[in-house]
């Protein structure tokens, strides 16, 4: 099996490996985020998002697709989760959109992806 991403906190045998975030939802909850408190970063990543994407609905995903980037294939397992109290980023910034727009994947062959990299759906 594979791991996920090296080096992050969710890697592991588990569904959750890799997850992704329209930068479309991301980028409007940043400027909340650095209106109200400009000593938090609010950027890529502030999230616990893996992937930031552009032009990607990932509403219209559904559990079980696939996504393919160079030589990497995941596997959707999950859209979305549910949103916790003691959740550390929701606590820090008061936003959180993993849980309503995250998608998660485990990772079915890896490889490397490199920022800018294009990838496809499949369902």
């Amino acid at each position: 099996a594979e791991w996920g991403i090296e080096g992050d906190a969710h890697a592991g045998n588990w569904h959750r490996q890799v997850s992704f975030l329209a930068e479309e939802v991301s980028a409007p909850a940043w400027r909340g985020i650095s209106l109200k408190n400009p000593h938090i970063y609010a950027g890529p990543g502030a999230f616990g998002e893996n992937i930031l994407t552009r032009g990607i609905n990932w509403q219209q995903v559904d559990v079980g697709g696939r996504i393919a980037i160079g030589e990497v294939e995941l596997e959707v397992t999950q859209l979305g989760k549910p949103l916790h109290q003691e959740n550390a980023i929701l606590r820090l910034t008061g936003e959180s959109v993993l849980p309503d727009h995250g998608v998660f994947t485990r990772v079915i062959h890896g490889g490397v992806v490199y920022a800018g990299d294009c990838g496809t759906y499949r369902f």
